[in-house]
């Protein structure tokens, strides 16, 4: 075997007559090297000698054995490596010590070769199979954030794929679910550092926002097209029909949850869906809720989904400008709108204009 294959034994012992037994009995099976004193050992190590295992001898001058194991121990780049003293100290309170020091065993001087070469084997084979299930468990680690990102990037897609089917029905376009996205986006980082609801918004509760927000409008796709393409004005029944959707959007995510467990992702989801539609005054549907009894998830959404259909075309009126939906918005204030949310819209008119712009229909 190549000198560069074998495992490295650094001997540390202020002994001549020891250093030599034992470079004679191991120079065979293992790279060898040696140092009289703790800082020679050191010096080694930082010079390049990264040993696999450390037969170290206590007491000896200037650094004894065990401040030279403490000093291994506390580099990361030794602290895993076998340490066996040698000693001629024979105390349990010294065996002790050194093990609770780190080594990885205690050989008395004067030792039986024999049993030096077993322990050093047997350390080294641990040493081995320990990096070994190391390297394995990273491996496993590194695959299963692979599996985590695809399935998430699978439900990304599957998300997607339902909520454009639904805005299709209603002659809309998949540019609205990527609008109304990086709008509730916007605004969740900005109330998370200049509003009363930092303390509900951190990294985890955005990202569920802004992977739930496609499913708004889910619901609409139980809405008849009769109703849901009508271009004029909608009598008194076909509205009472339109707003089911919110029910429907919410029996969709009840019913996903029976089959497949609730989730903090359905739970954002279903807030959405089925509450987004509700006004600050309580003058909103289906619940009539006010105030912050809307839950906050639908709040933010609110204001989003308002300004996209706004300044987007639909069968039953032209785009709106920027500044005509944000006088409507601005309006809305403290009555339709949480005064915070739509406060942070104002703040933020001209990131809104941007994502506008980055997704735009296609005419």
């Amino acid at each position: 075997m190549s000198q560069y294959l074998k495992d490295k034994i650094l001997i540390v012992d202020d002994e001549t007559f020891y250093i030599s037994v034992l470079v004679d009995f191991l120079g065979s099976e293992y790279q060898v090297s040696v140092a009289k004193n703790g800082e020679q050992a050191l010096e080694r190590i930082a010079k390049g000698f990264m040993p696999d295992l450390v037969l170290l001898d206590i007491l000896m001058p200037g650094l004894d054995g065990y401040e030279v194991c403490k000093k291994l121990k506390s580099n990361p780049d030794t602290a895993n490596v076998p340490l066996i003293f040698m000693t001629v100290k024979a105390e349990v309170e010294e065996e002790i010590l050194g093990f609770e020091l780190g080594a990885a065993d205690y050989i008395t001087k004067p030792f039986s070769l024999p049993i030096i070469r077993a322990r050093v084997k047997t350390h080294l084979a641990l040493t081995s199979a320990n990096r070994a299930l190391t390297e394995q468990n990273h491996d496993l680690e590194e695959k299963v954030i692979e599996r985590t990102a695809e399935i998430s990037r699978t439900q990304d897609v599957a998300i997607y794929c339902m909520a454009s089917l639904a805005e299709t029905r209603d002659n809309e376009t998949g540019k609205h679910i990527r609008r109304t996205q990086y709008y509730v986006k916007a605004l969740a980082e900005y109330l998370r550092e200049n509003s009363p609801y930092s303390t509900s918004i951190d990294d985890a509760y955005i990202d569920l926002l802004f992977k739930s927000a496609p499913l708004h409008d889910i619901g609409k796709v139980g809405v008849p097209d009769a109703v849901l393409l009508k271009p004029g004005k909608l009598d008194d029944g076909e509205w009472v029909e339109m707003k089911k959707h919110a029910e429907y959007g919410k029996l969709a995510m009840e019913n996903a949850e029976i089959e497949y467990g609730t989730s903090s992702y359905l739970s954002i989801a279903k807030e959405i869906a089925y509450s987004h539609h509700e006004r600050w005054d309580g003058s909103g549907y289906p619940e009539g809720l006010a105030g912050e009894d809307i839950p906050l998830s639908a709040r933010i959404m609110a204001i989003a989904d308002c300004y996209d259909a706004l300044i987007s075309r639909r069968v039953y009126k032209p785009p709106f400008t920027h500044e005509k939906a944000t006088t409507i918005i601005k309006e809305g204030r403290g009555v339709h709108f949480d005064p915070q949310i739509t406060d942070a819209f104002n703040a933020l008119q001209g990131e809104f204009i941007k994502i506008a712009d980055r997704f735009q229909d296609d005419d």
